[in-house]
């Protein structure tokens, strides 16, 4: 695992120097913080920061062929390596390292520009052809390490995070409204874009090529989920098999390491099946002193089911002070409070592994989230006479205050109404939206407003689009997959994770089992109002069936009720009246609205405040500093 980094010139441009890469380099040591690897050829210069995981005295990068002709830095796993390197020695490729990086330059070689899709694995990488005088830039299929870039007539400049292109001092500092209102409706913000406009995110499955004597940047994808028929003849009973010894599969083969490995455990589904199938494994939990957040004696039973080592802890955070830390990986900012979480429990974990296995996926693959059950259910809801609906059900609802608790039945009451205010062709992703239009009209300045050309939901009928005559919870499934899943949950595990040199690995998200996946029929996913069923089914083969069958609660704090007491604070400073005036984006009076509705509870606005919150110290600590 690494962080990577590097510029390219053209056109007579000089080349780039050491203490430049150098500086780039630097600002990843978080990513990397056992090697650093430099090497610049024919105006394209090369870095990365390495967390040693693999041939841990032979894996220093750049890694070149046989010939040192082409070379590679590389941030991630190829877990099909060890067989790659079979085929590619029958070939006649020779090897210096025992490394899983160097299958890439060999992979280059033997299958050109269609390598990326003999790898299995997670990855982000850049790939310079001296000879041929081609550079490629590379994601992996799903999206779980990242790669922005800057492409400029004079150059492009890469790196897995966005402060590793600002140390470059080539990059603008200029505001993409656009991408903020997506970012306030969403938590994320989806695609290619991100809060610089001369900044791009490369998309999950894209590949950029370059030719360095007439540069072109389009990124071409190299994958997609496969639009396979769902297989309904097949039983239930059968599915149940297959999925499992596939995922058992996956899961082992990601155990590979030369370092000490663990795994998260939240005593839910997916995190509990990725431990049954390891052995003698190490685990790790926290939870919080407010019982409604508090998984760990979940956790707990299913490690003592399993035999497993178990590590965990009790956290009552100095919240202001983690807010201030944080932040610092905050440079593609996301809204998701389980930011806080993850970080813990990653913090914790380091202290024992240096890797370890999550269970992020599951919930995409296989049904997890509410908002597929609200969708389903809001067909039922409209069955009910629109008179009864609309005089007394919804207004009922709406003069409901929010309970302090995650959930409960009022607030998911609450939130269930609020998603019927979407439009109905968003399906399940009314339920993930956060601002409309109207919120847009209300809270921006007209001049901001004019500047926001993107509608906020274009992403979400685009993927719908794109996904093709699938069945509709497929559909919706593929839509997560391709933009909660990718610009939202993994950007978290990934960001905190590396925060403290941990590397997170996925195996629910092992291609093969993505695959699989969606030829499952919906019916075996969500149905009847019960979420998750087949995969449920499989656990319950592992561990008790009262770890499996209960509600689900995900992993968050209790922000809306911090941002009251703790962060109270630093609400009062980040969203202060004078400043959001001042600064010319927001009307402050809408910004205080928000602020006293929430501090009064008479609404919860804690996403959108929070979201808010994230977004002011973005603009003091990256655009204006």
């Amino acid at each position: 695992m690494c962080g990577i980094a590097g510029i390219a010139v053209f056109g007579g441009t000089p080349p780039p120097s050491y203490q430049l890469l150098k500086n780039m380099c630097n600002t990843i040591v978080h990513r990397g913080p056992d090697e650093e690897g430099m090497d610049i050829q024919d105006g394209v210069a090369m870095g990365m920061r390495r967390l040693s995981i693999i041939d841990l005295s032979g894996g220093s990068q750049p890694i070149f062929n046989e010939d040192l002709t082409i070379r590679v830095v590389f941030n991630g796993e190829i877990y099909n390596f060890k067989e790659l390197r079979k085929e590619l020695e029958s070939s006649g490729h020779q090897f210096r390292t025992n490394t899983d990086t160097e299958t890439i330059v060999h992979a280059y070689e033997e299958y050109g520009k269609n390598f990326p899709k003999y790898f299995n694995g997670m990855f982000a990488f850049s790939l310079h052809d001296i000879k041929k005088r081609k550079l490629f830039l590379v994601r992996d299929h799903i999206g779980i390490k990242p790669l922005f870039y800057s492409f400029h007539r004079n150059h492009i400049i890469w790196g897995s995070e966005i402060k590793t292109l600002l140390a470059s001092n080539l990059i603008e500092h200029e505001l993409n409204i656009d991408a903020l209102g997506q970012f306030l409706a969403w938590e994320y913000i989806p695609g290619e874009a991100t809060l610089f406009k001369s900044i791009q995110k490369l998309e999950p499955a894209k590949m950029i090529e370059i030719d360095l004597d007439r540069p072109v940047c389009k990124p071409e994808p190299f994958w997609d989920v496969p639009h396979l028929e769902e297989n309904v003849g097949k039983k239930i009973e059968d599915w149940e098999e297959e999925v499992d010894q596939k995922i058992r599969e996956c899961v082992r083969r990601q155990l590979v390491s030369d370092v000490p490995l663990g795994a998260f455990l939240s005593g839910g589904v997916d995190s509990s099946l990725v431990v049954s199938a390891m052995d003698n494994a190490r685990t790790f939990s926290i939870g919080f002193d407010d019982p409604t957040y508090n998984e760990l004696k979940w956790a707990r039973k299913v490690a003592s089911h399993l035999n497993v080592q178990h590590i965990d802890d009790i956290i009552k955070p100095d919240i202001e002070n983690l807010f201030e830390r944080l932040m610092v990986f905050m440079d593609d900012p996301i809204g998701d409070f389980s930011i806080f979480p993850t970080y813990l429990v990653s913090y914790h974990a380091r202290k024992h592994v240096t890797v370890a296995l999550s269970g992020d996926g599951g919930d995409e693959l296989f049904g997890g989230y509410e908002t597929y059950v609200a969708d389903q259910k809001s067909y039922q809801y409209a069955l009910i006479p629109s008179l009864l609906r609309n005089s007394f059900i919804e207004p009922f609802v709406k003069s409901l205050k929010p309970r302090p608790a995650k959930k409960g039945f009022i607030n998911k009451a609450i939130r269930f109404v609020e998603g019927l205010g979407q439009s109905e062709d968003l399906s399940h992703a009314r339920w993930r939206i956060f601002t409309g239009n109207r919120f847009r009209e209300t809270v921006f300045t007209p001049e901001a407003l004019n500047e926001i050309t993107t509608h906020e939901t274009s992403h979400i009928r685009k993927l719908f689009k794109e996904a093709g005559n699938r069945q509709a919870l497929n559909k919706s499934l593929y839509v997560d997959l391709k933009s909660y899943l990718c610009d939202n949950c993994l950007v978290k595990v990934d960001r905190m994770s590396m925060a403290v040199s941990l590397e997170s690995r996925v195996p629910l998200l092992d291609k093969e089992l993505v695959e699989l996946a969606f030829r499952i029929p919906w019916k075996y996913k969500v149905t009847n109002g019960k979420t998750k069923v087949l995969l449920k089914k499989i656990a319950a083969k592992h561990i008790p069936h009262e770890c499996v069958y209960r509600p689900k609660e995900g992993f968050s704090i209790p922000i809306k009720n911090w941002l009251k007491t703790q962060l109270r604070p630093l609400l009062e400073e980040l969203l202060n009246y004078k400043n959001i005036e001042q600064e010319g984006l927001f009307q402050p009076a809408s910004i205080e609205k928000l602020k006293q509705e929430h501090l009064k509870g008479l609404a919860n606005h804690s996403h959108i405040l929070w979201s808010l919150m994230v977004f002011q110290d973005w603009r003091k600590r990256w655009l204006e500093r």
